[in-house]
């Protein structure tokens, strides 16, 4: 069993020298593939790189990526500049020598204007290249576990979708079985309505041949016939490799419409029982094969 669902979430973290990343990729039901991309400022390019990455992965759905990426905090670094020293120094010098000022002390010489330089040790000195490779790769990485992720609650959905199958399968049975006896009831039926009417004069052929009619206009057995080859379809999709929820999707608007006659077919209260079952079990199957790649 192959069956994949369009719902899924992955989460990937990645650094490389002084920048780190997380990326998270989730995707929902769709369509068509649809790839949805956020990332950090001056790494456009990665949209198209992971849009590339999401389309060799997945056929449809709503796939969300998000990269969230910082440069560490820079170093500090601080130096002694000598140079507006000593101009601070010769500055003084003729107002200490006229007694105008006191000679200067260490910490107030320092404490100076531009004597002190702080400088910070440049971030993002990462090759921008190789910062957008490292990201790709964890991108993939995130999709690749996203992939599992849809396939490991595929696999939940293909256990419910063989179920309902199966329960198809009991309700066509019944079906076969209730409208086996429907000839016999509709000649029931008409030979007393025929008996209301025409008393003595409603002849045993007239009865035969008025109920012959009926049971042609009610006869379910190509509806039945066709639900049989539907469920077998529905078994080989599921078991194919590939995406096969859009067929699934159009193999169940064929599965109502044949209930859907079968139901209007119906000439006894067994048979449109067994019918509306039919139908809301196919409702349930349906709404499962939405989330079927």
């Amino acid at each position: 069993m192959t069956t994949s669902s369009m719902t899924g979430f992955a989460r990937c973290e990645g650094s490389l020298e002084d920048w780190t990343w997380a990326i998270e990729a989730r995707s929902v039901n769709g369509r068509n593939l649809e790839v949805r991309f956020k990332g950090p400022n001056g790494f456009e390019t990665l949209e198209r790189l992971i849009r590339e990455a999401a389309q060799a992965r997945f056929q449809r759905g709503q796939i969300n990526v998000i990269i969230q990426a910082r440069a560490s905090s820079p170093a500090r670094r601080s130096s002694l500049n000598l140079e507006i020293l000593e101009r601070y120094m010769a500055f003084g010098e003729s107002f200490v020598a006229a007694g105008r000022a006191v000679a200067p002390t260490i910490d107030g010489l320092l404490a100076l204007p531009g004597v002190i330089e702080i400088s910070n040790n440049e971030a993002g000195s990462t090759d921008h290249g190789r910062l957008e490779s490292a990201m790709v790769g964890s991108a993939a990485e995130a999709l690749d576990a996203l992939k599992e992720s849809r396939a490991e609650e595929g696999r939940s959905i293909d256990r419910v979708l063989a179920g309902f199958l199966d329960a198809i399968e009991r309700l066509i049975a019944a079906a076969e079985m209730g409208a086996s006896q429907q000839p016999a009831l509709i000649k029931a039926r008409f030979e007393r309505r025929l008996v209301e009417l025409l008393g003595g004069s409603a002849t045993q052929d007239r009865i035969v041949q008025e109920a012959a009619v009926m049971a042609v206009k009610v006869d379910v057995r190509e509806e039945i016939d066709r639900l049989v080859g539907h469920v077998a379809a529905a078994r080989t999709l599921l078991a194919a490799d590939g995406a096969s929820g859009r067929r699934l999707d159009f193999l169940t608007q064929e599965f109502m419409r044949e209930a859907n006659t079968l139901c209007s077919k119906s000439a006894v209260s067994t048979l449109t029982n067994i019918g509306l079952e039919l139908k809301a079990t196919i409702d349930q199957f349906r709404e499962q094969v939405q989330n079927v790649e």
